[in-house]
């Protein structure tokens, strides 16, 4: 056992659903650890949050068993090892609605890649759970025959995505309302998948195999090939889950343990990071002006260095140049210079009473929009990813493990103190992440505070304020960043971090789920009945 930690204690969960998180809350009261709770956690929220989660796409799991350290599973998804030509593929675009502006994704057989989730998941259980995969599968079996009942958010996004879920008869008898025909499930109607349930009971008898090369690999396969698709047998027997070791630098008077390369959320967080040191924003006051414009001066520094350094095309190769003391400094100046005026992804993140700590991001893109028959899971639509083509759609590199936004981090502090965050939100991922770490580290907030803070995202000369910030520091940053979209209310746009942390020094757990994203935490007691949510 890790000294200090309360023994009343099991653990704390944070989570993007009620539901996944009572998965995960569950398992860890039984007895199981972070990594047994973190995958029941998963497996639940492809039944609570099919948007945001599907068996069908791939994540990374940072993982650190007590007294070790942490590793980074990369499940993610992987270019098929032949590009077949773009006049079979089944590929197309649509318009996502999002109310106040729409998005173009691009959808169908032939934007998917091979899927990681199901073999990293069994994977990263092996090595570090300790209760029998079926036990932990048990939860998100009991809700995908029960049905959950849709929340806002959900409905929100069955909207958003409304073309994809409708695009096929297999998606719309899953996604459908049962009691209204031709329109997809609205708030507060229940949403079952009780083909999931028999999915998840199949994996639990055969294992991976299943997926990769039995009964589904065999359906997935035959249906790419007649439908425009492109994944072969060999693409998903070939499949197989990376252990890396994360990036690690300074933070504060700890370490930062993220997501690397071949992914590029992490490089980019720690450059930022790595900018923002010695620029005075340990003296700024949080919401100020000075503290806004550095963080926005950052963020558009590491858009530049992010093109720069060819980081879009080879992050392995980018990362050096990246993180070299000489380019950072080049670009730290560039604040230090200037006068201080006065796509659907689900994070989980478990601590328990052990010490270990476990942060597992997951996405499925937006979906193909193909359901694998008689399984419950839609496959991703990674292929139709901008920032994998940026030669043009179908110029992907063959066989190669696709890189992403997503970085689930781990800080350690002194002693035994472990913060695990990670965040949803597209490329607001990395900019979502780097706020709640300075508002941790450099102004002290709890955690509750640093997720809850309001944020900033510039991108592409558009600076994006939620509401919270003073009127009189917004004209300071207007006469900088003239073009500026102030936001009525905290909105999932600008990520959702999940945030759990055990302090050392008092023995408390905290966890926050993120309010932009209707997150929730657990901290589990023996005797553990109910959910508080955030």
């Amino acid at each position: 056992m890790t000294q200090g930690l309360d023994m009343r204690v099991k653990g704390v969960i944070a989570a993007g659903h009620p539901e996944t998180a009572r998965a995960a809350a569950l398992i860890l009261e039984e007895g199981g650890n972070a990594f047994d709770a973190v995958v029941a956690g998963v497996w639940t929220a492809c039944v609570a949050e099919p948007i945001f989660a599907s068996l069908g796409g791939g994540g990374f799991l940072l993982a650190r068993p007590r007294d070790a350290r942490p590793v980074l599973y990369d499940f993610f998804v992987h270019t098929p090892k032949v590009r077949k030509p773009a006049a079979e593929s089944d590929f197309y675009p649509i318009l996502a609605d999002f109310g106040s502006a729409q998005q173009e994704f691009h959808i169908g057989m032939g934007s998917i890649a091979t899927p990681g989730a199901v073999k990293g998941l069994f994977q990263a259980h092996g090595d570090l759970g300790t209760m029998p995969m079926a036990r932990v599968m048990e939860p998100a079996m009991a809700l995908a025959k029960r049905g959950v009942r849709l929340n806002r958010l959900q409905a929100y996004l069955f909207q958003v995505v409304s073309p994809i879920l409708e695009s096929s008869e297999a998606s719309r008898a899953v996604f459908g309302s049962p009691e209204h025909r031709g329109r997809l499930l609205r708030e507060g109607e229940m949403f079952s998948i009780p083909s999931f349930a028999d999915t998840l009971d199949g994996l639990a008898r055969e294992g991976e195999d299943l997926f990769y090369r039995g009964e589904i690999a065999g359906t997935i396969v035959e249906d790419c090939r007649t439908g425009g698709g492109t994944l072969e047998p060999e693409d998903l027997e070939g499949y197989r889950v990376v252990r890396r070791e994360p990036l690690e630098l300074e933070l504060g008077d700890g370490r930062l343990f993220i997501n690397p390369p071949p992914s590029t959320g992490g490089i980019l967080i720690a450059f930022a990071l790595e900018i923002l040191k010695d620029s005075g924003m340990g003296t700024a006051r949080f919401g100020s002006a000075a503290h806004l414009e550095m963080l926005a001066r950052a963020m558009a520094l590491t858009n530049k260095a992010r093109l720069e350094s060819r980081l879009h095309e080879s992050a392995e190769d980018a990362a050096e140049t990246l993180l070299h003391p000489g380019f950072v400094e080049a670009y730290r100046r560039r604040i230090l210079g200037r006068p201080a005026a006065a796509r659907g992804t689900t994070h989980i993140g478990v601590i328990d009473s052990d010490g270990n700590a476990a942060g597992l991001s997951l996405s499925n893109g937006a979906g193909s929009g193909y359901m694998v028959p008689g399984t419950g899971v839609m496959m991703n639509n990674m292929l139709g990813e901008e920032d994998i083509n940026p030669h043009g759609f179908h110029e992907w590199p063959e066989d190669t493990r696709i890189g992403s936004m997503m970085a689930p981090a781990l800080m350690a502090g002194p002693g035994d103190t472990a913060t695990i965050l990670g965040s949803g939100g597209s490329n607001r991922i990395r900019t979502a992440i780097l706020q709640v770490l300075v508002n941790l580290v450099n102004f002290g907030m709890s955690v509750d505070d640093a997720v809850s803070g309001s944020r900033i995202h510039y991108e592409g000369d558009l600076l994006d304020m939620e509401v919270g910030f003073d009127d009189e520091v917004i004209a300071v940053l207007a006469e900088t960043f003239p073009n500026m979209k102030i936001w009525d209310e905290k909105n999932l746009y600008f990520g959702g971090v999940h945030t759990v942390r055990y302090d050392s020094s008092t023995g408390a757990f905290e966890g926050t789920g993120d309010i932009r994203r209707d997150g929730v935490s657990v901290t589990v007691q023996r005797g553990w009945k109910s959910l508080n949510g955030n």
